[in-house]
């Protein structure tokens, strides 16, 4: 597998040196690649002053304009090509922890090999995958060791009519713009719906010690926008702030992937959001068997008693951990802030462990990013001698070279103690779940923490999820929700996350033996395979996820009626199965007004789906024994 998998086809199908741009120090270049079967092509031009450009196209349609790259300052001309270099891989790997357990894994590479007016050598890499593209830049080993510029210059300019779903802040709301409109600092995956029908998402990949890439307009070119690192800080009350966005690299360092997915229909981006994946390493864990995926539900009142209840609830609900949510340990502040015992009288964490393994139930504790920068390397070792299984951690700072690198660091740190981590607050995954597959979700998302509205859930599947793992916190019971029960029980399979919160501002105290929780109880939080049956951004959505030989089925709808159909066409064509539905049903006499219908099927079948106001189906198929 593992040769399969890094096995390298076509080494240096093409290699020359191009000796006539030596003098004048550029001239027009024009050299490109195609995908493995000849979807996407990428062309890259070296214009009159050594300037590196690049275009992509799709399906012969164009989705990045020719645009400029390079760095701040004249670091974006003045270029000589030196040589070019393409080759070929083929193959997949195996994933444990995600939306889809074999992945493909098939591009052609371009490199091109540059040397700038001042002697420095820099290589731009692209590749051209059947389902995307993306490019980064790598300084290779020479003399001069150390790289330093004031920010990134990658331009990427839009073909006449596309919009985008701009979003400002990670949990912030959406709305379709022109591009020429949207705002500074606009987040990424920025899904862009285009003139001609297809679709695309911008998005960076492998940030591992970077600093954050957001989107602005490019000054002087309407419906273009270009890389802008760092971003604005959190504080509210210095919105405008922005942050370091200076970048230092190493002789044999490079920049994380801008990358594009591309599509016919926004389904296609969630169903190829694997690429993200593809452009980080392999993971760098020889031993993932203490990585185990489930189900969480938190603990806000902080005393043994309720975390055992807790635990009992969790042990006959499905649910796998419980969390011991922020003020266990008392005051968060860096001076006086201190994480290695608990400061609640009625906490005894020994106890609840205990207690916990009796039932199959593991420990997760919430500690605040302040104690983690001053006592990681005290916390994480006396948190796996407790036999806690991972942490919570709120709060990140994000956006500098040196906060991505720490949290990289933070990330591999838990590892080495065997620590699952959530990373909450402003952080996004770039992919990097792959090769530390202890990161198992993330927050950077409007989840029920804010109470979203059904329109916002129904545009995040074509939208932050892109991005892969969002710990959306699910919640069932709480009158503030602004969508159906069923709609909820569908977002546990709407949103991804190998560790899924459920019930989030519930308690166990308000389960009333409602029969439809079946459905979370049985639901995983991994998956073998990923289809989107269909969707409009901000309208619906229709996503179809399989673990072995069980599908699950989340639909959710916004706040207009409608009537849908679910072909289940990818149900194996020899298998007989049972559907067991859970929809709104204003008939039920529960508070939760969940119906459950539960009917044979096969490959055949037409699910018909009546879909209130904010309403939502959850459906899970079994094969007939």
């Amino acid at each position: 597998m593992k040769k399969q998998r890094n096995r390298v086809a076509g080494i240096c199908i093409l290699m020359f040196a191009i000796l006539l741009c030596r003098t004048p120090a550029w001239c027009q270049i024009d050299s490109q690649v195609k995908s493995p079967e000849g979807q996407v092509v990428i062309q890259f031009k070296l214009q009159a002053g050594g300037i590196p450009t690049y275009r992509i196209d799709y399906l012969g349609k164009s989705l990045i304009l020719e645009s400029r790259m390079g760095f701040q300052g004249d670091f974006n001309q003045n270029f000589e090509i030196i040589d070019i270099a393409i080759s070929a891989h083929e193959g997949h790997w195996i994933n444990a922890f995600g939306e889809r357990r074999i992945v493909p894994d098939n591009y052609r590479e371009l490199v091109i090999n540059l040397k700038h007016g001042s002697g420095c050598l820099m290589q731009i890499l692209f590749r051209a995958y059947n389902e995307g593209a993306a490019f980064r830049y790598f300084f290779p080993k020479q003399e001069k060791q150390t790289f330093v510029f004031s920010d990134e210059r990658s331009e990427f300019r839009l073909p006449e009519g596309t919009w985008g779903y701009e979003e400002q802040g990670t949990e912030g709301e959406y709305q379709r713009s022109k591009i020429a409109d949207i705002k500074p600092y606009c987040e990424r995956p920025l899904t862009l719906e285009y003139a001609d029908g297809f679709w695309a998402s911008l998005a960076e990949a492998a940030n591992t010690d970077y600093p954050r890439m957001l989107l602005s307009p490019l000054e002087g070119v309407p419906g273009a926008l270009v890389s802008e690192l760092g971003g604005r800080t959190s504080n509210t009350s210095r919105p405008s702030q922005r942050h370091d966005s200076t970048i230092t690299l190493q002789a044999g360092q490079g920049t994380p992937w801008r990358m594009f997915i591309a599509g016919k229909r926004p389904g296609d981006l969630l169903e190829r959001n694997y690429l993200m994946l593809n452009l980080n390493p392999p993971s760098v864990l020889k031993d993932t068997s203490w990585i185990k995926p489930g189900k969480v539900m938190r603990d806000t009142t902080l005393t043994t008693a309720n975390s055992k209840a807790i635990i009992d609830f969790a042990a006959v609900g499905g649910l796998q951990y419980v969390l011991l949510d922020a003020g266990w340990y008392g005051s968060e502040d860096t001076k006086n802030g201190d994480a290695t015992t608990a400061r609640k009288e009625a906490l005894d964490i020994p106890e609840i462990i205990r207690y916990g393994r009796q039932k199959n139930v593991g420990l997760i504790v919430y500690v605040d990013r302040r104690q983690i920068k001053t006592q990681r390397d005290v916390l994480f070792p006396l948190y796996e001698q407790w036999g806690v299984k991972g942490v919570k951690i709120g709060f990140i700072d994000v956006g500098p070279q040196q906060e991505s690198l720490w949290t990289t660091e933070t990330i591999a740190r838990a590892a080495d103690h065997h620590l699952m981590l959530n990373i909450h607050d402003g952080y996004r995954a770039t992919g990097n779940n792959r090769t530390y597959p202890n990161l198992m979700t993330v927050e950077g998302i409007r989840g029920n923490e804010h109470m979203p509205t059904p329109e916002h859930n129904c545009t995040l599947p074509f939208t932050r999820y892109i991005a892969g793992i969002g710990d959306y916190t699910v919640c069932y019971y709480d009158s503030r929700l602004k969508t159906t029960h069923a709609h909820q029980l569908a977002m546990a399979v709407v949103s991804f996350s190998p560790l899924q919160w459920i019930y989030w501002y519930d308690k166990p105290a308000m389960y009333r033996d409602e029969p439809e929780v079946e459905f979370f109880r049985q639901v995983p939080t991994v998956w073998d395979e990923t289809k989107v049956i269909g969707g409009e951004i901000g309208t619906f959505a229709i996503i179809a996820r399989r673990s072995g030989d069980q599908w699950f089925i989340g639909t959710i709808n916004n706040s207009q009626p409608r009537q849908l159909q679910i072909p289940l066409d990818f149900l194996d064509k020899d298998t007989k199965y049972t559907a067991s539905i859970y929809s709104d049903d204003q008939a039920v006499q529960t508070k939760t007004k969940v119906g459950i219908d539960k009917r044979p099927v096969d490959s055949k079948t037409v699910l018909d789906v009546p879909l209130l106001t904010g309403g939502g189906q959850a459906v899970w198929i079994q094969p007939v024994q």
